[in-house]
């Protein structure tokens, strides 16, 4: 089954991109829920013509997408953590504290948009891969410190 996707789905695709999925999964989730539409030749004709129309604003967009990507380049963040007397910390470090810490430096990044690929053990230095746009990921580097 073909749809075109409303908005972006992690794993799946992004806005206005038109993915073949399983018929379930379009007929009982995604087309309920508002997160797509059927692909049929009107639905394909209209989003020819949003997508033209949007192509000036996507470019800008891309290229803020780039600014900010440079700008994490350089950022180390402090995440604080309770840590054990053996080395690990309780409980583990989330994207939310991630996006908070970013949010304390005037960076507003959703926390959907941020994933840690290692899991956060302990104490020391990690990455996390922030999704700013279709084409524009950036890594944001973190430090675990005991509190």
């Amino acid at each position: 089954m073909e749809v075109i996707l409303k908005t972006d789905i992690k794993g799946l695709g992004y806005k206005n991109d038109m993915v073949e999925v399983k018929p379930g999964y379009g007929r009982n989730y995604l087309i309920p829920q508002g997160y797509a539409v059927l692909a049929t030749a009107s639905n394909k004709k209209i989003l020819a013509e949003n997508i033209k129309q949007a192509a000036h604003k996507a470019e800008k967009l891309k290229t803020e997408a780039e600014a900010l990507a440079e700008k994490l380049a350089g950022i180390t963040l402090e995440i604080k953590a309770k840590i054990g007397e053996s080395g690990k910390i309780f409980g583990k470090v989330t994207t939310l504290q991630i996006s908070d810490a970013l949010a304390e430096r005037d960076i507003n990044i959703d926390r959907k948009k941020i994933s840690i690929n290692v899991p956060v053990q302990g104490a020391g230095e990690f990455e996390a891969e922030v999704d700013l746009h279709r084409e524009v990921k950036s890594n944001v580097k973190f430090v675990v410190v005991g509190e």
